[in-house]
């Protein structure tokens, strides 16, 4: 479970994923890296960073689960419980 720390900022851990992955991603760049391969590095270096504190079965779930749902266009039915 994600939790903050006492005293943080009021940014969400998302929001600061997404600042790092930007930072992350410019500097690549800088470095003359492209784009898609920058990004295809660090979704693979998070993957074994997460294979440190998650199961691999939770995190393939979550992998799969982001995969199904790369279409933003698309609507999803939701079963109410």
């Amino acid at each position: 479970m994600l939790r903050k720390k006492p005293g943080s900022k009021v940014m969400s851990v998302y929001e600061w994923a997404r600042q790092e992955v930007r930072a992350s991603l410019e500097a690549a760049q800088v470095a003359g890296f492209e784009p898609g391969l920058g990004l295809r590095a660090l979704l693979s270096a998070v993957v074994q960073q997460s294979k440190a504190v998650r199961s691999a079965e939770d995190l393939a779930d979550e992998l799969q689960f982001l995969a199904e749902n790369l279409d933003d266009d698309q609507e999803y039915g939701f079963m109410r419980p």
